[in-house]
């Protein structure tokens, strides 16, 4: 992501819009890709991320470390309209990544926010439901 989008108007505009998309489609996250975008950016559920005090909009993510702990949840998307896979995935994560300012965040997620950011994370590189579920 450039660097001169940081706290200005496109990004925000931008993560809006995203949310817009996200919302009507009745999704709890989307990646800039989903929508034509070649960025590596990505939006939450804003409740969801009110709930876990952190931004809903991320540039650049990483996930830095995944424990071995893991479980399976059904797991939709809004790339492959009416499929759902059991997506087996860590239980916990450290993530790393900017928000629409430019600041950076760290973040130890688990439960469903674990999951969102793992499944986001996954579109931007390239990886869907599909290849996870085996289907």
């Amino acid at each position: 992501m450039p660097d001169d989008w940081f706290g200005g108007k496109e990004i925000k505009e931008l993560a809006d819009e995203m949310h817009g998309v996200m919302l009507e489609a009745n999704g709890i996250g989307l990646a800039a890709n989903q929508i034509g975008r070649d960025l590596r950016f990505f939006v939450i559920d804003k409740k969801l991320a009110e709930e876990n005090k952190i931004p809903n909009a991320f540039a650049n993510p990483e996930i830095t470390e995944s424990s071995n702990d893991a479980d399976e949840m059904e797991e939709g998307c809004l790339s492959i309209p009416g499929f759902t896979g059991l997506i087996r995935r860590p239980k916990k994560i450290k993530f790393k990544g900017y928000d629409v300012d430019g600041n950076k965040i760290k973040i130890k997620a688990r439960g469903m926010l674990a999951k969102v950011l793992q499944h986001e994370t996954d579109h931007l590189n390239g990886v869907t439901i599909k290849d996870r579920s085996g289907n």
